[in-house]
């Protein structure tokens, strides 16, 4: 567990190091976004932030190559391959930022991030769905990039307040680590020293990292660069875990854990997100638009309309990210109904926070 803290460690303090001098160069290039209707803020912000966040990665998985037990894990091109894929899409990402890139071309970016990493080994060999589906090759590397196009994408729906996005995935992240830690407790041989926990802590330190920086009122935006780092990052950490357990052979645990919750957990984990951006690809079907032609209707509109402050907004939707996130692995952790009993009752004080909090708020100030 030490060489994971210590990850973690360095991607936070890199990330944050950094991130004043990629404000600076932002700055000097004129990445800034003129303020549209649909924003919450007033005043022209500088983005790029994603370019911090990816060094921050690249710095951590420098540090765990070297390391007795992560070091391991180089034996194998995947991590570089992450790495890789990550350099891609916040190139685009940071093209986007200070040019801005049409839809189709950023699109173009991901798909290629995508094929590199199924190319280096990260992609899904399986489906652990009715014990193991093996699926023909190409049908699993398409499976692969939507996977990685949809995690990215919702990621940038998302992106709307200060510190939203950092903080929701940063949630997800430490879910999904504490996920893969435990299932691979229970592989054949067991290690707990996997490319899904690394990149889950990493990413952790990344957001931890971002946030001081990001948080309302915001310094700097992560912009696409950060957006489609992060879920790329978030995607490449579900499928090394997902598409690569063997519920059959290499799993002793519990078998209904083993095959249903691979793919559980990272639907729940990105739920926010994900519901974010289904709903806002419906709603503008329906109206006659382009999915992709922004609105001001996601959900931290959605919470502003509803009454809270900007700050307040933001922990709200971090609870839900975590009831969601946090509770789907409580299943993993323990048996019984205990897990169902808190998650419930934490979705009780959630809701009543959501909608109560504005009212009594309103009420105080009469």
């Amino acid at each position: 567990m030490h060489e994971y803290v210590l990850v973690l460690i360095v991607a936070a303090v890199v990330t944050y190091i950094v991130t004043p001098l990629v404000r600076s160069f932002a700055v000097a290039t004129g990445a800034f976004t003129a303020v549209r209707e649909r924003d919450v803020h007033t005043t022209p912000i500088p983005r790029l932030g994603g370019v911090g966040i990816y060094l921050g990665f690249v710095a951590a998985a420098l540090v765990a190559r070297s390391l007795p037990y992560l070091g391991t894990l180089f034996s194998t091109k995947q991590i570089l391959g992450v790495v890789a894929a990550g350099g891609v899409v916040c190139l685009v990402g940071a093209f986007d930022d200070i040019r801005e890139l049409d839809w189709l071309t950023k699109l173009a970016g991901q798909m290629l991030a995508a094929g590199l990493m199924a190319y280096t080994g990260v992609q899904l060999l399986s489906l652990p769905i009715f014990g193991t589906t093996f699926l023909p090759t190409p049908l699993l590397v398409l499976l692969t990039v939507l996977v990685v196009i949809a995690s990215t994408n919702a990621v940038n729906f998302i992106d709307g307040l200060d510190g939203l996005a950092a903080g929701v995935v940063g949630i997800a992240a430490l879910a999904f680590f504490i996920y893969g830690y435990i299932v691979s407790r229970s592989f054949v041989p067991a290690n707990v020293f996997s490319t899904a926990t690394f990149i889950s802590a990493a990413l952790v330190g990344c957001c931890a990292g971002f946030l001081p920086h990001n948080f309302h009122p915001a310094r700097l935006f992560m912009g696409d660069s950060g957006a489609l780092t992060l879920g790329l990052l978030l995607s490449a950490a579900t499928i090394t875990l997902t598409g690569n357990v063997n519920p059959g052979s290499d799993v002793s645990a519990n078998q209904v854990t083993a095959a249903f919750l691979p793919v559980i957990v990272p639907l729940a984990v990105m739920l926010l997100p994900l519901v974010d951006m289904a709903l806002a690809v419906v709603r503008r079907t329906l109206k006659g638009q382009k999915p992709w032609q922004p609105d001001a209707l996601h959900l931290h509109h959605r919470m502003l309309k509803f009454g809270h402050t900007h700050r307040r907004a933001v922990l709200i939707l971090y609870l839900w990210a975590a009831i969601v996130a946090l509770g789907s692995v409580s299943f993993v952790i323990w048996d019984g109904w205990w897990p169902l009993v808190v998650v419930l009752a934490a979705a009780v004080v959630g809701a009543g926070l959501t909608v109560l909090l504005p009212r009594w708020r309103a009420s105080e100030r009469l």
